[in-house]
């Protein structure tokens, strides 16, 4: 399949889980170039990169804590600049979710949720607009915990209901240029983020009663539709939340 042909495409926190399964995908529908941005996992990316490669498609491994906000996406527009001039596509996947109660979020921890989850992605998505080829796609990678109440995550989905409302703020701004913004929501997706507690047999089952399906998501489920809402064919769809969580609690 070639829907992404000749198309340059950025995915943060692609080194591993639905942002490498992301970058695979992408690769597979005829991508020209793939930036695999990581933060501290050189190894991950560099075999991701590898991965890529080994489908046609040529990638670049970006390195940026996230953390530092702004000069983070400087930091990796930086970096990809010394493989090409041209962006098409840009995927805000990078995030951290860790299980904490509104009781035990330290400012601290709440400022690290919110400037990986939210702040990069903002700062990002500035500095890479102007440099986005008319026709391009933004697509923001959400939670399910914006849909149903999510008690032991409060600040996670916060976060990320800040960047689904971004996603809707920024859609009018970018479609005069034929640009198109979403989000996709994924449900629980078998990622090393959760392989501990999904190795839980308690948990998983949990996990999986939750959906329709009966089962837990791996990583191709969300990054193919990731792949179409990035596609042309997806070009009459813009500030919409596209749910890829597998049906859970219909």
């Amino acid at each position: 399949m070639t829907r992404l042909k000749n198309k340059v495409a950025l995915i943060t926190g692609s080194s591993r889980g639905i942002g490498r399964a992301t970058a695979l995908a992408f690769a597979r529908e005829g991508a020209a170039l793939i930036g695999v941005h990581y933060v501290s996992d050189a190894d991950a990316a560099r075999a991701t990169v590898r991965e890529i490669e080994q489908l046609g498609t040529k990638a670049i491994a970006v390195q940026a804590d996230l953390r530092t906000g702004k000069a983070a996406a400087d930091r990796i527009w930086e970096q990809l600049a010394m493989a090409t001039d041209k962006l098409d596509i840009l995927v805000n996947n990078a995030g951290i979710a860790p299980a904490l109660s509104l009781k035990e979020t330290s400012e601290a921890q709440f400022d690290e949720i919110m400037t990986i989850n939210f702040k990069a992605p903002f700062f990002l998505i500035q500095a890479l607009a102007d440099r986005i080829r008319d026709n391009g796609r933004i697509i923001n990678i959400s939670t399910g915990f914006t849909r149903i109440a999510a008690p032991t995550h409060p600040a996670y989905a916060a976060s990320k209901g800040a960047l689904e409302t971004l996603t809707l703020a920024l859609a009018p701004e970018l479609a005069r240029r034929g640009i198109t913004v979403n989000s996709v929501m994924p449900g629980v997706t078998s990622t090393d983020m959760n392989a501990d507690w999904l190795a839980q047999p308690e948990a998983r089952a949990g996990a999986e009663a939750m959906s329709v399906f009966a089962r837990v998501g791996e990583p191709a489920d969300v990054a193919d539709v990731v792949a179409f809402v990035a596609s042309h064919q997806a070009r009459w769809v813009t500030g919409q939340v596209v749910d890829a969580t597998g049906g859970v609690r219909l």
